[in-house]
């Protein structure tokens, strides 16, 4: 079950996920969703059969959704119920005669997993939050996303009128004030990054907000406010440093990923990188809010040499050891199977 946004973090590993799961013939699935035409498209393409609901107030209090579940669960008969996020699990029905599994990608409260019976975090100390709110230390789970990306099309950094000899920073993210944006914006205004570019990917509430900012602070020359965006692997290969200087990031798959492209990280002390993140080795770290502190550790990024190639193969070294396709599945697939074997 499936319940977030088009576009997202989570909403986007969820998808990645299923996908994996149905590439590798791991698991037979039937997705419940919302009618996003990436979803359905992904499903077809793998023959995943699926069911469309809006998961909505009216939804709700008619019990539609929930209907559509059971009858869903009555036909297909699986072994387990996976809910991506809180929306979905509240949408699963009191009663089904299998096991339910929560997932969370923030330290959320268990009030609309209520039908669930097990939990998994996207990092380990989502799962300790997990274990502490449920009491229930056995039914807690590390389910990790994974950095692995598909291939895009090759874009060249010409298509947004960037020199080719230009240091380049790249931004996944929303657009919204938890991410940091305006300081990655205000340290593009610092000596440290005299002549460094910036491609921001992301939609969101604040988008407007921060290209005037950017116009303000005299960097709209160097930056590229380039919307929400699907193809991560060609935006990263052009990309010479991956930043995430979010205020609030519970994980953050971008981290992952840049390992898995082999683009060095800098990252503001978000819970999500400063779990995962060891500075100066997989990647550089700089407290949240510290503009001068974000420029310092790009700039070294961007004109180290020998610093660049510890990172790229020290991350590639911590992707390997966790965010891998095959090490993540893995790790799903034996969760599952311990979950179905212990049983509601």
């Amino acid at each position: 079950m499936v319940a977030g946004a088009g576009v997202g973090g989570a909403e986007m590993f969820s998808l990645d996920a299923i996908k994996a799961l149905a590439d590798e013939g791991l698991v037979d699935q039937h997705v419940i969703c919302r009618d996003f035409d990436h979803y359905i498209q992904a499903f077809e393409e793998r023959n995943i059969s699926y069911d469309i609901v809006k998961y909505n107030h009216w939804e709700r209090i008619t019990g539609h959704t929930k209907r559509v579940v059971q009858r869903a669960v009555d036909n297909f008969q699986p072994d387990l119920v996976h809910s991506w996020m809180g929306r979905a699990s509240s949408f699963v029905p009191k009663n089904l005669n299998m096991p339910v599994l929560g997932w969370f990608g923030g330290y959320y409260d268990l009030k609309r997993y209520k039908n669930c019976q097990y939990f998994a975090g996207v990092t380990r100390d989502i799962k300790r939050h997990l274990v502490e709110k449920s009491g229930v230390p056995e039914n807690c789970y590390v389910l990790h996303t994974f950095g692995t990306l598909e291939k895009d099309a090759p874009i060249m950094r010409a298509d947004f009128d960037i020199p080719s000899d230009a240091p380049l920073i790249l931004l996944l993210s929303r657009m919204h004030w938890k991410k940091g944006v305006d300081t990655l914006l205000e340290a593009l205004t610092k000596p440290d990054l005299e002549g460094f570019y910036a491609l921001l990917a992301g939609s969101g509430p604040d988008l407007e907000k921060y290209s005037a900012m950017a116009e303000t602070l005299g960097v709209s020359e160097r930056v590229r406010f380039l919307g929400w965006r699907s193809d991560r692997d060609a935006l990263l290969n052009i990309a010479d440093i991956c930043v995430l200087p979010s205020r609030y990031e519970p994980f953050g798959t971008v981290i992952a990923e840049s390992w898995h492209a082999g683009v060095p990280l800098v990252a503001a002390k978000a819970a999500g990188a400063k779990q995962y993140v060891t500075h100066d080795s997989d990647g550089l770290l700089c407290e949240i809010d510290d503009v001068d502190g974000l420029a310092k550790q790009l700039g070294r990024a961007g004109k180290d040499q020998e610093l660049r190639n510890t990172l790229i193969e020290n991350g590639h070294k911590t992707y390997n050891d966790l965010f891998s396709k095959k090490v993540v599945m893995k790790t799903f697939i034996d969760t599952y199977q311990e979950i179905i074997k212990k049983g509601r």
